[in-house]
């Protein structure tokens, strides 16, 4: 891969989880009239949400406390931890798109279960997005012997949620998928993600769950406890 380049991908809407959905949602065992809402809810999703993706690499180099990632130094010793031993990373940016707000946006104001269902649905879809390029990354490092790290995003443990400006500036998100940052950090479209994955140099090295067992965020509600 080269660190010079920003590549942008749009995949086919990945396969949707319902369990996952749901539990995004909180709702939990049977529930009927809950999953008839969400069948309504993907219906009217269906077609119209946009999985782009721009990613570049980078050399990475560890300095006394601090890390040179290629477009920023941190000394987050979060992502420092997380990627010791990796000489190159995958930073990537990734959206859904704007219909997903827009129909939050619509039925926070006259349907709040349907809202509370988007919310899920469009956590789901950037998460499902998110994992199918993951996976491709990982297939296509594998025909050089690497492998990856679970990905990991400004806001984990110390890692400071003003790297986002770092990592919209050098992939020029909002040129090229449509992805803005303001000054809160917040991100437009709200279903949107920014990462870095680490690269391993040997296959054998790979970890490629992006489970809640990765996240030091032990009080999420949304934490996996399976």
């Amino acid at each position: 891969m080269s660190t010079s380049l920003v590549y942008v991908k749009t995949y086919d809407e990945p396969e949707i989880d319902r369990r996952e959905i749901l539990r995004y949602a909180g709702v939990r065992g049977e529930a009927p009239e809950i999953e008839s809402t969400l069948e309504e809810c993907l219906t009217e999703l269906s077609g119209k949400l946009t999985y782009q993706l721009c990613y570049r690499s980078f050399s990475v180099s560890f300095l006394d406390g601090a890390l040179d990632i290629g477009f920023a130094v941190t000394e987050s010793a979060s992502l420092i931890r997380h990627v010791c031993g990796c000489r190159e990373i995958v930073v990537f940016g990734a959206t859904v798109g704007l219909e997903m707000d827009r129909l939050i946006a619509k039925y926070s104001r006259v349907a709040p279960s349907k809202a509370l269902l988007m919310q899920a649905i469009g956590a789901e879809r950037i998460e499902s997005l998110c994992d199918v390029f993951c996976r491709t990354l990982s297939s296509e490092l594998a025909a050089q012997g690497k492998g990856i790290l679970p990905r990991f995003s400004p806001g984990y443990g110390d890692c400071p949620l003003e790297l986002q400006k770092q990592i919209f500036d050098v992939l020029d998100c909002s040129r090229k998928i449509g992805l803005s940052l303001n000054q809160s950090m917040l991100m437009s479209p709200s279903k949107s993600v920014t990462a870095i994955v680490g690269v391993t140099d040997s296959k054998a090295n790979e970890i490629t769950d992006t489970s809640c067992a990765c996240c030091q965020k032990t009080d999420c509600v949304y934490r996996r406890t399976e």
